[in-house]
């Protein structure tokens, strides 16, 4: 069993007035952990320093996925209600743009420049690139996977790995020519997908496998499957590639795996449903959004403990952090 978390530091006065009163306190310089609710409409700002939500943005009908520009100026968010793509400046908690993509968009990803997106549209069984500045959808992919949830960038931006709750591969997008060009066999219904740093590996969490496969991206083969535990979904790298974190649905836990023996390092006790999950820049935080306990928990990375939850709105989907 875990020990008793530590009681979390309130925010100091200032920056608690600021967060009552919906103004950018000093916690807003960043890095911050944005979660969408997914019930509640909204975005929970946490201020990874202090593990405390300074600020709730509304954010459309049913935002689901999530991805933030490089300066964290920009949010990017699907709506599954509205069918399409939110753009939110980060400062005015503003709407600037919708953009229609078509029926249940799920999973979004910004490229490393922060010039293209990549969202996962279920009903349409494809994957839309659209151009982050202006909001214009470049190409429509269509994949083999049916009702894709994730298209996650390579390092490089030159690949797209997808991931669909219904297919047994992962399905791979050149981004220069627009279109799909190769399928990796996997486990049942693939979820959550993180690469290492230098793009030589991809971790696919499996959900209806209970494992993570880990892909040898130039050879575009399964290097190991690493047991994970029930309905396996979120997945999320160190900076140093060290380490892949795993969130269990069903089991309530996160594991950490070593990247180097693949040997699961510690399971880890978060909330209900864990879902989608996100590290701080620095590596030292894993922030893991839990759909049912309507939280975030905050694991330390080095020491594999759980040091904080925090409360958010309804139905947290997932977390990016900037």
């Amino acid at each position: 069993m875990n020990a008793p978390l530590p009681r979390q530091s309130p925010l100091p006065r200032l920056a608690l007035l600021l967060a009552l009163a919906g103004i950018a306190g000093p916690g807003w310089c960043g890095p911050n952990a944005y979660v969408p609710n997914e019930k509640s409409g909204t975005v929970s700002v946490i201020d990874t320093a202090t593990d405390q939500v300074i600020g709730q943005i509304p954010a459309g009908a049913r935002p689901r996925g999530i991805a933030a520009d490089p300066a964290g100026s920009r949010l990017y968010l699907t709506d599954a209600k509205a069918n399409g793509l939110t753009v939110l400046d980060a400062g005015t908690r503003q709407i600037v743009r919708q953009v229609p993509l078509g029926e249940s968009p799920e999973g979004i990803y910004i490229s490393r420049d922060g010039s293209r997106l990549a969202v996962a549209v279920e009903g349409t069984n494809a994957v839309a690139l659209v151009d982050a500045a202006s909001g214009a959808v470049q190409a429509t992919v269509k994949v083999q996977g049916k009702n894709p949830e994730h298209a996650v960038f390579s390092p490089d931006s030159r690949w797209l790995y997808v991931s669909a709750e219904e297919a047994e591969q992962v399905d791979v997008i050149d981004v220069a020519q627009g279109k799909q060009v190769a399928s990796i066999p996997v486990g049942k219904r693939p979820r959550g997908i993180a690469f290492l740093p230098d793009g030589s590996r991809a971790y696919v969490a499996c959900e209806l496998a209970g494992a993570v496969y880990a892909i040898d991206t130039a050879s575009r083969q399964v290097l190991a499957r690493i047991p994970a535990g029930q309905m396996s979904n979120g997945v999320a790298a160190l900076p140093d590639g060290s380490r892949v974190f795993v969130s269990n649905g069903r089991d309530g836990t996160v594991m950490a795996i070593d990247t180097a023996s693949h040997q699961v390092l510690a399971t880890i006790e978060v909330g209900k449903r864990p879902w989608n999950m996100a590290v701080t820049p620095d590596g030292r935080k894993l922030y893991v959004a839990n759909g049912r306990s309507n939280s975030v928990s905050v694991i330390d990375t080095a020491g594999l403990r759980r040091v904080a939850d925090v409360a958010v709105g309804e139905l947290p989907w997932g977390v990016a952090i900037r």
